[in-house]
């Protein structure tokens, strides 16, 4: 493997990429230079996602089957040119009252985070405005997560009844697969509601549901509740919490993507195969779809 690096010109940016031959799949041969690529051809989708929300970092540098870490803290050796704001942490596992974190609005800092083998990008359910500080959530997330032998085809029949719950109250939601085992729907909202509405609203809809189908959803975190069902997790509407981006690559034994589909695959899913695509299926479906989730950006829905 060679270690020379290799410097490209990425919208003006000077940008020293090294290792492009590392192998980060190794179960399917998928190298760095692989990865580096996808990425940019996936950002004109993929960065609209990202854009004012400060970035955790997933790193692998010795690839899916070595050792990882999540990083929230913008490196020292960033370059000057890489947007970062710092922001209060309270409750650091790190200790740490407040963080610098990295903010992606553009492809010179795709790639740059993607040359430090960042596979996967996690973001919040807010940005931040120009001057760096936080908004109100703009995001409502449900994370559907199927205990075996559930799979994420017990995960649509849920996703179909938070959409038709969502829709008694005037919200779309629009799906995308985890790109692991699960299933996540997002609605868009207008930044004007604490966390703490939104919040009670997830909650109190995921217990509605799992009082209308007992047999199938489940609301409280305990693993033991879950088997052959899907924990409708509504928890993640904190402002402390992440959730994996749209177009986002998976450390899976394969390049599995975090691909957004339509209700008509969610309603069509008897298998799931039907809902497991890797990265060139996700850039092709993006050629044929353009981004399923445009609608989030910019939404203007009101929480009740």
């Amino acid at each position: 493997m060679s270690a020379e690096k290799v410097r490209v010109a990425v919208e003006g940016r000077e940008l020293a990429l090294s290792n492009l031959d590392k192998v980060l799949y190794p179960d399917v041969g998928v190298t760095k230079g692989q990865v580096l690529e996808y990425y940019t051809r996936i950002a004109p989708a993929l960065l609209p996602h990202l854009r004012d929300r400060p970035l955790t970092f997933k790193r692998y540098p010795d690839g899916v089957a070595g050792k990882s870490f999540f990083e929230k803290n913008t490196p020292s050796h960033a370059p000057e040119w890489v947007r970062s704001v710092p922001l209060p942490t309270p409750g650091s596992t790190k200790d740490r009252s407040r963080t610098t974190f990295t903010i992606c609005d553009d492809l010179p800092t795709l790639i740059w985070a993607a040359n430090l083998a960042v596979l996967e990008f996690h973001v919040p359910m807010w940005q931040v405005d120009s001057r760096g500080r936080a908004q109100p959530p703009d995001l409502m997330v449900f994370d559907l997560d199927p205990g075996p032998p559930a799979t994420v085809v017990e995960c649509c029949q849920v996703a179909l009844a938070v959409r038709a719950a969502l829709a008694e109250d005037g919200l779309l939601a629009y799906p995308k697969t985890s790109g692991s085992k699960g299933l996540q729907l997002y609605a868009g909202l207008a930044p004007e509601r604490p966390w703490e509405d939104l919040h009670s609203y997830a909650r109190t809809l995921a217990q509605r549901l799992e009082r209308e189908r007992p047999d199938l959803v489940v609301w409280n975190m305990k693993k033991a509740l879950r088997t052959g069902k899907v924990l409708l997790d509504w928890s993640q509407n904190n402002s402390a919490k992440t959730t994996v981006a749209a177009y986002s690559l998976r450390a899976r034994p394969e390049p599995t993507v975090s691909t957004p589909v339509t209700w008509a695959e969610v309603e069509a899913c008897e298998a799931p195969a039907d809902l497991r695509f890797t990265y060139g299926q996700t850039l092709a479906r993006v050629a044929e779809h353009d981004d399923l989730l445009a609608p989030l950006v910019g939404a203007v829905q009101h929480l009740p």
